[in-house]
């Protein structure tokens, strides 16, 4: 599978969009004119700022959980890339301690405010409760980058800012996993649903995206129970359902933190390879099930090169560039077929 960040590089995400790289779906929370806001062009390169501002501006990002591989892949992936550019500007990074530790990113922007940073990268764990310090952060003359989950519209209006969402097209990416499950198990088969955190967008789209694929194949969906994106709460609720439903056939895991604590509990239940399952992030703790057919599918959306191409797109606009709308970032089915296992 090639790395999304090259193919970005080389085309621009407008050429992926009009070449159906970039995967759209018509219900979504964030509106997109392309005639008010034309796809954003990557273009790998960072503006020199330092004599403009009479400093080398500041980047934070802040992102979840660090206990989950996608974000630790994010970290890796935006460190790496500050360390080439250190002489542009100066990084630094905070994550959560787990999925609900929502006042960690609050406390880390108010400390980017306080330090007076020049750019805030930001993946929002509440998609309504990160708008308010978001706003401050805005009224401090900080620019804002949303990635991956989108902030809610009404509370962003409510708060009076305008932000782009640079991120994927959640419900569309979950489709593509709960299409992989529908024609596995066909008409008629018994699946669950294990969410995310339901204050996020991005776990609501998800579950869209899994509902969609339920209702084009004709599944029976026995019960949706959130998880919180976590691995040992997936465990539990999965081992549950096994005991509520013990006719249940094909699981829709809303992260693959889940997609873990799912493949957990029918180990130990001896269902492997009895029951299908599904996940979202391609996280290298995935693979290699993946590989060997325990795990169905996964959706790989390219955390680390999001977060780059965040950091790129704050830096431009503190240069004077302007973003809107919904910027598209891509997602792509991960099966045993192409998965690459390192």
């Amino acid at each position: 599978m090639v790395g999304i960040r090259n193919r970005w590089l080389a085309t621009g995400l407008s050429t992926l969009m009009a070449a159906g790289l970039v995967v759209g779906a018509s219900a979504v929370t964030v509106a997109q004119d392309e005639e008010e806001c034309p796809p954003a062009e990557v273009t790998g390169v960072i503006p020199d700022l330092a004599e403009q501002l009479g400093h080398k501006p500041k980047v934070g990002l802040v992102m979840k959980s660090l206990a989950n591989e996608f974000f630790m892949q994010m970290d890796e992936g935006a460190k790496a890339f500050a360390a080439d550019k250190a002489e542009l500007f100066d990084f630094e990074t905070v994550g959560m301690a787990d999925e609900r530790d929502f006042a960690a990113q609050v406390a880390a922007i108010e400390n980017y405010i306080t330090k007076q940073f020049d750019v805030i990268v930001v993946a929002p764990a509440d998609s309504r409760a990160m708008v308010e310090p978001l706003a401050q952060a805005i009224d401090a003359g900080i620019v804002v980058v949303n990635i991956d989950v989108a902030l809610d519209e009404q509370a962003k209006e409510e708060a009076g800012i305008d932000l782009a969402f640079f991120g994927p097209d959640n419900r569309a990416g979950a489709k593509l996993a709960g299409d992989e499950l529908g024609k596995a198990l066909g008409e008629g088969g018994k699946v669950v649903i294990l969410e995310g955190n339901p204050e996020a967008d991005n776990a609501v789209q998800r579950k869209l995206g899994f509902e969609d694929s339920v209702a084009e194949y004709g599944l029976e969906l026995l019960e949706s129970r959130t998880a919180n994106w976590e691995q040992e709460l997936a465990n539990g609720v999965m081992t549950d359902f096994l005991t509520k439903y013990p006719d249940v056939q094909g699981v829709m895991a809303a992260n693959d933190s889940m997609a873990l604590g799912v493949n957990s509990a029918l180990e130990a239940a001896g269902k492997i390879g009895e029951i299908e399952f599904v996940g979202f992030d391609n996280i290298p703790g995935v693979r290699p099930l993946v590989a060997d057919g325990s795990m169905l599918a996964t959706i790989e959306q390219f955390g680390a090169d999001m977060a780059v191409f965040g950091i790129e797109f704050g830096l431009r606009e503190l240069a004077g560039e302007s973003f809107c709308g919904w910027q598209k970032t891509p997602v792509e089915l991960v099966t045993a077929e192409n998965v690459v296992v390192e």
